[in-house]
């Protein structure tokens, strides 16, 4: 789940640093100006690659949070639909944690499901 996460994560940002038509065009209906938008790929590539090593994964998920936060915040300003768009950047939210609840014993220790 986590492989999953880093993969598309790091996509995102490679896309934002080559800025192809659909980031561009994204960029544009959101609001942004496109000198962001390599200041937006470095602000997820390095919460990323902190998540992706295992010893400094919970900082990484921490720092990860906030950018599906941000993306569901800057759908919702400008009215796109809840089911296409803003529920996306949620499901990345919880496929952050779900996948670190699963690979990390802290993480189980901590929240400790299912034990009385």
């Amino acid at each position: 789940m986590s492989a999953l996460v880093v993969r598309f994560l790091l996509m995102d940002g490679i896309m934002k640093l080559v800025n192809p038509a659909p980031v561009v065009e994204g960029m544009t209906k959101l609001g942004y100006p496109l000198s962001l938008t390599s200041v937006i790929a470095i602000v997820l590539l390095v919460p990323v690659a902190v998540f992706a090593i295992p010893r400094t994964s919970v900082l990484g998920a921490i720092l990860l949070t906030g950018y599906p936060g941000g993306a569901v915040a800057s759908q919702l300003r400008v009215g796109l639909p809840w089911f296409s768009n803003v529920l996306a950047p949620v499901s990345i939210g919880v496929l952050i944690w779900g996948g670190l609840f699963l690979r990390d014993d802290r993480m189980r220790a901590l929240i400790a499901v299912g034990s009385s």
